[in-house]
């Protein structure tokens, strides 16, 4: 995606690709996918592709000889003989065949499929969500969450609050979805949000370029066993690059390949850029022009000067904002990774940039994960477990807040319930990051569909504000202040009105300001440009191109000042999280399949951690019984009190039912009422239950949900259960 943003592309912000990756899944039990492993040797493939062409050549030599050896009139025996060589070297290549499949991660393809199925299947029959305005046929790229689905995603942004926002001290704002284009100009998102399209030249049906290309390349890599080894390596090269391919190059691609529109093999157009914003007017007249905000930071930017003020004009400090963004997807695919209406849960830290330490790095130093720094990525390695602490003082990572708020990531992902085994952080490449950006990692994680950027963690460094602060002519700073004045060597810089009103005209302003608001390093670059060439490309943000400064139009120095302040724009460390992309990998890392007590069907669970369940707890009488009902009733009254959410379940269904009715549901807890003075507890997934008292059931239950005790803290305190009826 070409963005303005140095995070991530797509529905999240996440404003990136999805990685595709191979997958395991084994028989129609379908156990957890596990996914590819972490390392995968290109040399292995490449080995398998030569000797597999080596193999159909020794095929087709072989079956020469049995037809010359037919025309020719030999023996019998003879040609036997040599129908059994081919038949030999065929079975030889079906060998490679099958190797060469697992090494390029199309051998689980249809086993990868069977398990998202099931995964959806469940998800939208148990109402976590379904297609949007269904009645209708839907429209693609729109979901709405279910009852179970809005108290997980309830659940996930609770504890995003408290793991962010409370216990970091953030300021959490709230701003309109409704943003005027003059903001979205001067982050660049009107010029720069874009992807590219082409159009089916006959039916005028829309496709975006990349994802036409990428799925090509993985097609042939997965299922055409011909393919060369130089062949393989140049459509890998392409999806490694693909992000940075130009509008030409991904066209002279698509036409060298010959690819088509999918569904009618028409031809398709030259791709072009499409801007993602859903635009609109504000107010009746139509005169001023905005857009549904395609992210939520910008909000927190153009606060920035009031916030700072609230917070005491104090730095470091964050921001944070939770909201609806909105994107028109060119072609959404991959259910709730891809969406046009998303929800976001972006921060904003504010830091000096001469001073990028924490106070709290060292709780996070010691934490160690997968990491997939870009020298590994163009060497062609692989991630690898590194310590947090150790890739910030090696320079992996670019500085201690950015580590910081990854090992932060990390925490909240896997309190989540997101396997750590499937959960990487990859660094952007040279050609991913803005310009203007110091270091950004993405949070992937592995599903089904491959690995999935859900979390981008970038240094944005002070290009938000600056933008902002050129655009709108107020000031976005900070100030350090002094105990003693000190004497400083400030960058001076005079734009010679005269000369730039003759040469820009209308436009002096704008050239005027980006002149002005150069930084240091910028500006002496521009000076000694200007004293050894005369003149000297500048790109002005506010024009969006490029202008010709000449040495008359500007001077540039240095002047030894007085100073009893330092005043600088901060820079900007950004987590963005797509909480929908989150919450799909959530629900794949949780979903298996046991068999029933009578191993006659397969049973669906989902095993969420009591934190993000959507019902913490079940009351089912075991039977229908009056006085059952009654206790039922009371510990429903209790669990309420107590702020448990959960579900009591009066009908005569079998209990065995009803436990799989809720373990479908991810529901860790039930409890069974089979008697007045106690009652049983049954935990989803060992499936033991321990005897507690009618009274004392509900501070239990609440003691693990809320995580002050675990469910082996219980099984020491009560005694097992067992009995056969409770599971029939």
């Amino acid at each position: 995606m070409r963005i303005v943003r140095a995070l991530t592309t797509s529905a999240l912000s996440l404003r990136h690709r999805v990685i595709s990756t191979h997958l395991l899944r084994t028989r129609l039990f379908l156990k957890p996918y596990t996914g590819a492993p972490v390392t995968m040797a290109a040399t292995a493939e490449d080995s398998l592709r030569q000797a597999l062409a080596q193999k159909q050549s020794s095929i087709e030599f072989q079956g020469n000889a049995v037809r010359q050896l037919k025309s020719s009139g030999a023996s019998k025996p003879e040609i036997e003989a040599a129908v059994q060589a081919l038949n030999a070297l065929k079975l030889e290549k079906s060998s490679i065949e099958s190797r060469l499949i697992a090494a390029a991660g199309g051998s689980s393809s249809a086993s990868r499929d069977a398990f998202r199925q099931n995964v959806v299947n469940t998800l939208e029959r148990r109402l976590f969500y379904i297609p949007s305005f269904k009645i209708y046929r839907g429209v693609a790229g729109l979901y709405d969450y279910g009852p179970p689905g809005c108290s997980v995603k309830s659940n996930v942004l609770a504890f995003w609050r408290q793991h962010f926002v409370l216990e970091e001290n953030m300021l959490e704002v709230d701003c309109p979805c409704v943003t005027p284009e003059v903001v979205l100009k001067a982050s660049g998102h009107v010029e720069k949000f874009t992807d590219l399209m082409v159009k089916d030249e006959k039916t005028g049906t829309c496709y975006r370029a990349d994802h036409l290309l990428k799925d090509y390349c993985k097609e042939k890599l997965e299922k055409d066993f011909s393919l060369s080894s130089e062949k393989a390596a140049e459509l890998k090269h392409i999806l490694a690059v693909l992000d940075d391919l130009s509008a030409e190059q991904l066209g002279a691609k698509i036409k060298e390949y010959g690819i088509t529109a999918p569904d009618t093999k028409n031809p398709l157009s030259d791709p072009y850029p499409f801007n993602l914003m859903f635009q609109t007017s504000i107010g009746p007249s139509g005169v001023s022009p905005g857009y549904m905000r395609p992210e939520t930071a910008q909000g927190i930017f153009v606060n920035f000067k009031d916030l700072y003020y609230y917070n005491g004009n104090k730095l470091p400090f964050a921001a944070a904002q939770i909201g609806q963004a909105f994107r028109n997807e060119i072609s959404p695919r991959q259910g709730l990774l891809r969406v046009r209406e998303f929800t976001l849960a972006e921060i904003e830290h504010f830091v000096d940039p001469q001073d990028k330490s924490h106070p709290k790095f060292l709780d996070v130093a010691k934490l160690e994960f997968l990491m997939f720094p870009r020298d590994e990525q163009v060497s062609g390695q692989c991630a690898k477990r590194l310590q947090l602490g150790e890739a910030v003082s090696s320079g992996i990572v670019n500085n201690e807040t950015l580590g910081y708020f990854i090992g932060r990531v990390y925490l909240f992902l896997t309190r989540l319930g997101i396997d750590k085994e499937r959960l990487r952080f990859r660094q952007h490449l040279a050609n991913e990051m803005a310009h203007y950006a110091a270091d950004c990692w993405d949070a992937e994680i592995e599903s089904s569909y491959g690995w999935i950027e859900c979390v981008g963690i970038a240094d944005r460094s002070a290009y938000d504000l600056r933008a902002h602060s050129e655009k709108s002519s107020v000031a976005l700073v900070a100030q350090e202040k002094f105990s003693e004045p000190r004497e400083v060597e400030k960058l001076v810089i005079t734009p010679m009105k005269k000369e730039l009103g003759l040469a820009f005209k209308g436009n002096q302003k704008m050239v005027t300001e980006s002149l002005e608001a150069m930084e240091e390093k910028v500006a002496m670059e521009m000076k000694a440009d200007l004293e050894s060439k005369g003149e000297v490309e500048f790109h002005v943000c506010t024009l969006g191109k490029n202008v010709t400064i000449k040495k008359s139009m500007v001077s540039i120095s240095k002047e030894k000042k007085k100073e009893h302040q330092r005043v600088f724009t901060p820079s900007v460390i950004e987590p963005s999280f797509g909480i929908g992309r989150i919450i799909y990998c959530l629900y794949e890392h949780s979903f298996y399949t046991r068999p029933s007590k009578g191993g006659d069907e397969q049973l669906n669970v989902f095993r969420f951690p009591p934190l993000v369940a959507p019902i913490k707890c079940t009351v089912f009488p075991l039977v229908q019984n009056q006085q059952y009902e009654e206790v039922a009733k009371l510990i429903s009254k209790s669990l309420t009190a107590a702020g448990i959410s959960h579900k009591i379940d009066i009908t005569g269904t079998s209990i065995g039912k009803r436990y799989a009715r809720t373990d479908e549901l991810g529901v860790p807890f039930a409890i069974t009422v089979d008697s007045t003075s106690s009652v049983t507890v049954r935990e989803r997934d060992s499936k033991d239950q321990v005897r507690v008292s009618t009274d004392k059931v509900a501070s239990v239950v609440r003691e693990v949900t809320d995580g002050v005790s675990t469910w082996a803290d219980v099984l020491k305190v009560y005694p097992l259960h067992s009995s056969g009826t409770a599971e029939e």
